[in-house]
């Protein structure tokens, strides 16, 4: 319907639907009896959603998702107030609302340019508050303490400073719980009060996981930022992966794309410079030691010997050391890495490179 009535006024107005049509559109409707619902809110919460609707269509007419539709009364709803709100230490004042009790993460010291409010699945609700803020230039100035890591399914992240990072797969852990769940949900009547008890269930465990995740990737983006200068890191094709049927759901659950973003932005903050690798370049078929290039490696084979040198390697040990010594080269603090079994000791686990100060934080 939504599309039908799209066509029909670009059939008569020979133009798309844009927000200033769609805002003397919500001006009439507000003057119409039936619509005085729509004076509940502050009016800038519905001028929002239009930009929102709007930028929908631009989204999908440069082909980067598809048409919008209506939101779900159960699925993720939000709203922002882009003036007259007010932060304090333990609740928030929206206009028209009122004062609102919250959990304030951490005071507001500047000026609020905007607070959008989320409704979760789960029935739960969120604020954020975006801040205007003057960050200085970052520095980056610690070069030289560099790492080179290599992104995996098993291991999540592998790096040339011998540490390794088990992934956790949170999704495949809860699998089980979440079909016994999606079971319950099933055998129950359309409309009544039970399945929305035990649609609220699985929506909790879904929320549980995402949180699972979260977590984890702020904490090990946050460990790699704060210990060193300089990361070498590879481009994955995140979305050209997840087309692979056997292996798309254990890319989605890694959260690949998401660690990316989190250590860009938290390079900036911390003067860490984060240095993204071709996704072309050779990185596991490369010899460390000597730089010879195999012709081919398939993804199955984990250790390799240089037919050059006759080092041998463990592959994504071996990628790492050459993510870092290429980020080097690039920031001009190149340096030689010694290859090769005898002088290289085994992978150790995330928790034991830890110091213990650093052990407690992550905890």
């Amino acid at each position: 319907e939504c599309m039908d009535f799209y066509k029909k006024h670009k059939d008569e107005k020979k133009k798309g639907l844009s927000y200033y049509d769609n805002a003397k559109v919500l001006k009439e409707m507000k003057r119409d009896p039936q619509y005085d619902w729509l004076k509940i809110t502050h009016s800038q919460v519905l001028q929002q959603s239009l930009k929102d609707l709007d930028q929908a269509y631009q989204n999908f007419f440069t082909k980067r998702a598809k048409f919008p539709k209506f939101h779900k009364k159960n699925s993720k709803q939000s709203v922002r107030y882009m003036q007259y709100v007010f932060v304090g230490e333990n609740e928030i004042d929206f206009p028209k609302i009122g004062k609102v009790k919250a959990v304030i993460h951490r005071p507001c010291e500047d000026k609020v340019k905007n607070v959008t409010v989320t409704k979760t699945k789960s029935g739960r609700y969120f604020a954020s508050v975006q801040v205007e803020l003057e960050i200085p230039e970052p520095k980056f100035d610690r070069t030289d303490d560099a790492v080179g890591f290599d992104l995996g399914l098993k291991d999540f992240v592998v790096t040339s400073g011998l540490v390794k990072i088990p992934a956790p797969k949170h999704l495949q852990e809860s699998e089980k719980k979440l079909a016994r769940l999606q079971r319950q949900l099933s055998r129950r009547i359309k409309g009544s009060s039970g399945r929305e008890k035990a649609r609220m269930a699985v929506a909790r465990q879904h929320e549980k996981i995402a949180n699972q995740r979260s977590d984890f990737l702020h904490k090990t983006s946050h460990w790699l930022v704060k210990n060193y200068g300089l990361i070498g890191m590879e481009n994955l094709n995140v979305q050209g992966m997840v087309k692979n049927h056997k292996l798309a759901k254990a890319i989605s659950d890694a959260g690949w794309g998401e660690f990316k973003r989190q250590l860009l932005y938290k390079g900036q903050w911390y003067g860490t410079m984060v240095d993204v690798v071709d996704r072309f370049f050779p990185s596991s078929r490369t010899c460390s030691h000597c730089n010879h290039v195999l012709p081919e490696l398939k993804l199955s084979v984990r250790e390799w010997n240089c037919p050059a040198c006759g080092v041998h390697h463990d592959r994504d040990f071996n990628a790492a050391i050459n993510l870092e010594n290429l980020a080097r080269s690039r920031a001009g603090t190149a340096q030689t890495y010694a290859g090769g079994e005898d002088v290289r000791p085994a992978l150790k686990s995330w928790q034991s490179s830890l110091k213990p100060e650093a052990a407690m934080s992550l905890a």
